[in-house]
């Protein structure tokens, strides 16, 4: 018999190690990353059916927080109307019990308010003649003054903004004439326009145009400049970075000083017209002041609040449609 042969024995190398033992690093990823592939199908369900798939996982999430936030929300929409109902309550208490003539019930304002404004058809929305042709013009003066703030403001705290030269050379002007209370500057007004609608508009964007001027100057300086420069990169023109860049970055705090502004647009609108006016919801506040019919007085202070609810409400609204895509970049 021929004595057979042996093969001969292989050496474990010595990067490797023994060859029995494995293959290469890369091999064995592979073969992991196989196996973890092959238990995944495994637990998958089957795409044609065997049962109804359930939702998956991120769609479940997104599902839960939407209706926890709409819950949250109606929670703290409700939370707002019982604390109001409640502070109303205790001042009818409080003023049935102390019968003073300075502050009467809310009872008898709303009679009043009833009878002064909102007798009406409800056709004209419940107002009477004495609504329309007192509350009308004075919602007139303030869409009014804050168009003007906004065609002059936005454009001038852009162009600001932008330029350093141009800041280093106004800002000292601007923080003097913005300290300077319109009030004080109501006989100037009187003497450039006369007591009207003119010295009214005046008032109202006099003291209405600072907090939005400075808030878009604020959010023109604050663009990021990374953005700035890719776009000079990519040779934008200027009016492209300043439609597709510069102003939606300062929107937000274009409606920031917007907001301040509303709020300062009703305080002035019931001191210009206080001033001198035949029409207005300031000069029914004047009528009644001279008359001391403190009830009419105090409807027309109601009133002032419910509007200013009211127009902050519809400022809100429209700012969260605008800036949508400021919410969602910003989670």
């Amino acid at each position: 018999m021929s004595e057979r042969k042996r093969a001969p024995r292989r050496l474990p190398s010595r990067r490797g190690g023994d060859s029995r033992r494995g293959s290469k690093p890369a091999e064995r990823s592979e073969a992991l990353a196989r196996r973890k592939t092959q238990r995944a199908a495994a637990a998958a369900p089957p795409l044609g059916g065997g049962g109804r798939r359930g939702p998956k996982p991120a769609a479940r999430q997104r599902g839960l927080g939407a209706k926890d936030t709409w819950r949250g929300g109606k929670h703290s929409w409700l939370s707002r109307w019982v604390v109001l109902a409640c502070g109303v309550a205790l001042w009818q208490l409080w003023a049935g019990h102390r019968h003073s003539a300075f502050f009467p019930p809310p009872s008898t304002i709303w009679s009043a308010m009833h009878q002064k404004w909102f007798n009406g058809p409800a056709g004209h929305l419940f107002l009477n003649s004495n609504a329309t042709g007192n509350i009308l013009p004075s919602l007139g003066r303030i869409g009014l003054g804050l168009a003007i703030v906004v065609a002059i403001g936005v454009p001038l705290g852009i162009a600001i903004g932008r330029s350093r030269v141009l800041m280093d050379y106004l800002d000292p002007l601007l923080q003097f004439f913005r300290s300077i209370p319109v009030v004080t500057a109501a006989p100037v007004f009187i003497a450039l326009f006369k007591i009207g609608t003119q010295m009214e508009v005046a008032t109202i964007v006099a003291g209405t145009i600072w907090p939005l001027l400075l808030n878009t100057i604020d959010g023109a300086r604050s663009v990021d400049p990374v953005q700035v420069e890719t776009a000079r990169a990519f040779r934008y023109t200027a009016w492209v970075r300043l439609r597709w860049l510069i102003f939606p970055s300062t929107l937000p705090s274009i409606f920031t000083g917007l907001r301040l502004a509303l709020s300062l647009s009703l305080i002035l609108m019931v001191f210009s017209e206080l001033v001198g006016s035949s029409n207005g919801i300031g000069y029914e506040m004047d009528q009644a002041n001279s008359a001391f019919n403190l009830p009419d007085l105090w409807s027309a202070l109601v009133l002032l609040g419910i509007l200013g609810y009211l127009m902050n409400a519809i400022l809100y609204l429209a700012e969260r449609y605008v800036l949508a895509w400021h919410r969602a970049s910003h989670g």
